[in-house]
């Protein structure tokens, strides 16, 4: 019996070797058009059809960037910039955070929180830069202050909601296994409340990068806007185009930094 077993063991064919996963090639077709825009923006300057003194070719723009690059004073101004940031975004990210918290997990915080914020969140923030200036001064404290309040209004809308959007399956279901309210919070409502406070955090970053741009226009000696301001005395478009640039490249990464972090925040849903 044992043979005869052993015969049927032996006669089952060999399990196919596992095959190999293919891996995916980038999408080069979202090149396309940038490259495009570029080879027109060549062709229209080369022709003059696009004069330098309104903007700058393409070439003229990387040459004058590794010549920024080589005397070291775009690297100064990346350092003054993303300092900058770096202070108003943990300033914005710890207020929103706390107010968003505090807000959504309280109706007594709603009461009490939400209406003064929906109030200042309404007003044009860029708009606010002489009255920082009164308070503040000319110095770095009225930059970091316009990247602080932008960073924290759309930070503190995403954590609300995501409190606020628990799944009330999930509360009830917490309920009957007998949580208590500070298990209940950290199993259910604050692991609910992280994709929604991950896209503000995203929207938080973009308005960082944008508040520091208008910030650093007004009475600024040092980083990527004052290097802008400092070209458009000259007519140097070729360097403005080049902190823009700086600009656009540091807000993708900071947003692709974000993404990865979701990415693997988030891997329990596959």
């Amino acid at each position: 019996m044992s043979s005869l077993v052993a015969d049927r063991v032996t006669a089952q064919p060999a399990a196919a070797p596992p095959k190999r996963q293919r891996r995916r090639l980038p999408d080069l077709s979202r090149w396309i058009s940038p490259l495009a825009i570029v080879v027109l923006w060549q062709l229209a300057s080369g022709t003059g059809l696009l004069p330098a003194d309104k903007l700058s070719s393409p070439w003229t723009v990387l040459q004058s960037g590794v010549e920024l690059a080589r005397s070291g004073e775009l690297g100064e101004a990346f350092v003054v910039s993303l300092r900058r940031v770096a202070i108003g975004f943990v300033l914005g990210a710890a207020i929103g955070l706390v107010l968003g918290a505090v807000s959504g997990l309280s109706k007594w915080g709603q009461a009490l929180v939400d209406p003064p914020v929906q109030m200042l969140r309404t007003l044009p923030f860029l708009g606010l830069i002489p009255l920082f200036i009164l308070w503040f001064g000319i110095g770095e404290e009225p930059k970091i202050a316009l990247v602080t309040l932008g960073v924290a209004f759309p930070l503190y809308l995403n954590v609300h909601s995501g409190i606020r959007n628990t799944e009330p399956q999930l509360i009830e279901a917490t309920t009957v296994l007998g949580f208590t309210r500070a298990e209940r919070l950290w199993h259910v409502v604050l692991p609910s409340a992280i994709p929604q406070t991950l896209v503000g955090v995203r929207q938080s970053l973009g308005i960082a990068w944008l508040s520091l741009i208008v910030g650093e226009q007004v009475n600024a000696d040092a980083g990527l806007g004052y290097l802008i301001n400092n070209a458009r005395e000259f007519l140097r478009t070729d360097v403005i185009v080049v902190g823009l640039v700086v600009y656009a490249i540091l807000g993708l990464v900071t947003d692709a930094l974000v993404r990865l972090l979701e990415k693997r925040a988030l891997a329990w849903r596959g």
